[in-house]
């Protein structure tokens, strides 16, 4: 199957993409790798009347750097931050969750602020960037607006932003040097889909703790008991307590499910506490 007929613009700035956004009246797509939207396309599963294409467009390819944190532009590609295109802001955590991602041709072009806004439950990014406290910028034409990363995703591929919205950066706190970062992620073989996925960001210096159970079939979930037991203890959480907090916070009841998503949250700390 191939996609319906649609016109194609590269735009020339966030200013001409949100204005040929406007001018759509819901019936444009944005395009910046690809890596979903192009089978979506094939498949008919979208059905756009146009593209605009975002891929080049100079500031959301940017990434600044200051002491309290990292600002990537949406377009900046997963093998760009594998590559350590800019310092990682979490204990070589966001090199290592790019490095995960799919394969290295699909890293080539899938761009970070592209997995947020499909929000594919599975996506290894929506998980992270909960974890460590990102924010999302987004664009529209009546100005700039800020999402913390734990209101931006409100489901599985459905997010706050409006048909006439774009994301332009993610900007993601710096932790201190003494952090320690945990991912654990279930999945059947390199490059596929995670099944189950556990996050885990511990920095004591600035009290901060944050443990994330995400691939469950919904936006990820925050378990803040299995934070504070682990920032109190400095151990793991008890398997079955953290399992039972898992299937409240989530309101997941397939005992497959529960089980793999306590595994990854388990392991994810194991690794987290582990010296370097």
């Amino acid at each position: 199957m191939k996609p319906v007929d649609f016109a194609y613009h590269r735009a020339a700035g966030v200013d001409d993409a949100l204005e040929r956004l406007n001018a759509s009246d819901d019936g444009a797509k944005l395009l910046a790798g690809g890596q979903t939207l192009g089978p979506m396309l094939n498949l008919r599963l979208s059905r756009p009347r146009e593209l605009i294409d975002i891929s080049s467009v100079a500031a959301l390819r940017t990434i600044e750097e200051s002491r309290e944190s990292i600002v990537i532009g949406a377009a900046v590609t997963h093998a760009e931050i594998e590559d350590r295109a800019a310092a990682d802001p979490v204990a070589q955590a966001m090199r290592e969750v790019a490095a995960g991602i799919a394969y290295r041709a699909v890293r080539n072009r899938g761009t970070l602020g592209g997995s947020l806004a499909h929000a594919d439950p599975t996506a290894d990014w929506l998980s992270f960037l909960v974890c460590a406290d990102a924010r999302v910028r987004i664009r529209s034409d009546l100005g700039r607006r800020d999402s913390p990363m734990t209101d931006f995703t409100r489901a599985a591929f459905t997010t706050t932003l409006a048909p006439n919205e774009l994301i332009t950066h993610i900007e993601i706190p710096r932790a201190a040097g003494r952090a320690r970062f945990g991912l654990y992620k279930i999945s059947r073989k390199t490059g596929d889909f995670a099944e189950a996925t556990g996050v885990v960001l511990v920095d004591s210096d600035r009290r901060y703790c944050r443990v994330v159970a995400g691939a469950i079939d919904s936006k990820p979930v925050l378990l803040p008991w299995a934070a504070q037991s682990l920032a109190a203890t400095g151990a793991p959480p008890a398997f079955d307590a953290l399992r039972t907090e898992i299937e409240a916070e989530s309101n997941e009841r397939d005992p497959v499910e529960l089980h793999m998503g306590t595994v990854a949250v388990q392991r994810a700390i194991g690794r987290a506490l582990t010296p370097d």
